[in-house]
């Protein structure tokens, strides 16, 4: 198994394998975290509905706008909406109102992605005709067992219906993605194995996968003496985004922030390792100290210009380039 070999090894080879595949671009999705209102209670995430030691808030429509005008202005391909997992009619049409919102003021140049947790096969399909073309949704693990462990046994949290969601993407025609954390208590080296070996069987079109790193706030905290230290977890997941990269050549795979926790420059590494695509933080800076899914989480105070300067910094470091104005898609599937 490729995860077995020395880290210079296989990152140099992932790199290989990218720039053949999907050349050197690097694609920026602008992530607006729009809402950390959650119905959600997942025992690792720092905006589950039973934390009760942060503020919740959700954009108006017009800074949703502003975020999107500031994407559009510096040529940013893409943006990301994202919020907490919740289900009601409300929710959906403003969802839907925001997408058509954006299509217009953008004229149809921005790719929209949504990040909202699992929704019934209609809605995705309302969300789909309404201008997203890309949904992201984390399984957090492939494995039936370890999802029990980290989630609470209640029909809120069912493994099969997170996949059922997943295949619903898929059966629509959204760009369909979807990641795991690594470093997790109780996870192995099978089940990360196993991992990729899920989002080469789904054809998964983009994958967003990082270290774990726990939040004081959440049940799995008790956890944390147990975890590898920071710079295992690191390799651990830089092993993932290569050999990921050498199962599927052509597929999208983004730096994660939280790489960036765990070493400063992070998400270099992984774009060194086989990542293609950056997502700067474009959320109001008032609202970000209440997103945080996980503890020390980078970049929380700077600012859209700062952050757009500082990225296209390290993506230059990396050797790679951005590719303004595109949406980036996955051209192999």
């Amino acid at each position: 198994m490729t995860l077995h070999l020395p880290l210079p090894t296989l990152m140099a080879r992932a790199h290989a394998v990218k720039t053949a595949t999907v050349g050197h671009r690097v694609y920026l999705r602008g992530l607006i975290e729009f809402s950390n209102r959650c119905r959600k209670n997942c025992y690792y995430c720092g905006i589950r509905h039973g934390n009760r030691t942060i503020g919740r808030y959700e954009l108006t429509d017009e800074e949703v706008l502003q975020a999107v005008d500031f994407a559009w202005r510096n040529r940013y391909g893409s943006i990301v909406l994202q919020s907490g997992e919740r289900q009601s009619a409300h929710f959906t049409a403003r969802i839907t109102r925001l997408l058509q919102q954006i299509k217009r003021h953008t004229q149809g140049q921005i790719g929209i992605t949504l990040s909202c947790g699992e929704q019934s096969y209609d809605v995705y399909r309302q969300w789909f005709e309404a201008g997203a073309h890309r949904y992201l949704l984390r399984i957090e693990t492939s494995s039936p067992a370890l999802y029990a462990k980290i989630h609470p046994c209640n029909p809120t949290h069912d493994f099969n219906t997170r996949l059922a969601a997943l295949h619903h993407l898929k059966t629509i025609g959204y760009l369909t993605g979807t990641g795991v954390m690594i470093g997790l208590p109780f996870q192995t080296i099978d089940d990360l194995a196993n991992d990729l070996l899920f989002f080469q069987q789904m054809n998964i079109d983009m994958v967003g996968m990082g270290p774990y790193i726990a939040h004081r706030d959440t049940p799995l905290y008790r956890y944390h003496t147990l975890l590898p230290p920071p710079a295992q977890r690191l390799e651990l997941a830089l092993k993932m985004v290569a050999a990921l990269r050498l199962l599927m050549p052509h597929i999208n795979i983004a730096a994660a922030t939280a790489l960036q926790t765990l070493h400063p420059t992070g998400r270099e590494q992984a774009i060194r390792a086989g990542a293609n695509v950056f997502m700067p933080n474009l959320t109001p800076m008032k609202y970000r100290h209440n997103y945080r899914l996980y503890d020390n989480k980078p970049c929380l105070n700077d600012a859209p210009n700062h952050c757009h300067d500082c990225i296209a910094t390290r993506i230059r470091c990396a050797g790679e380039e951005i590719g303004y104005g595109e949406w980036g898609d996955r051209t192999n599937c």
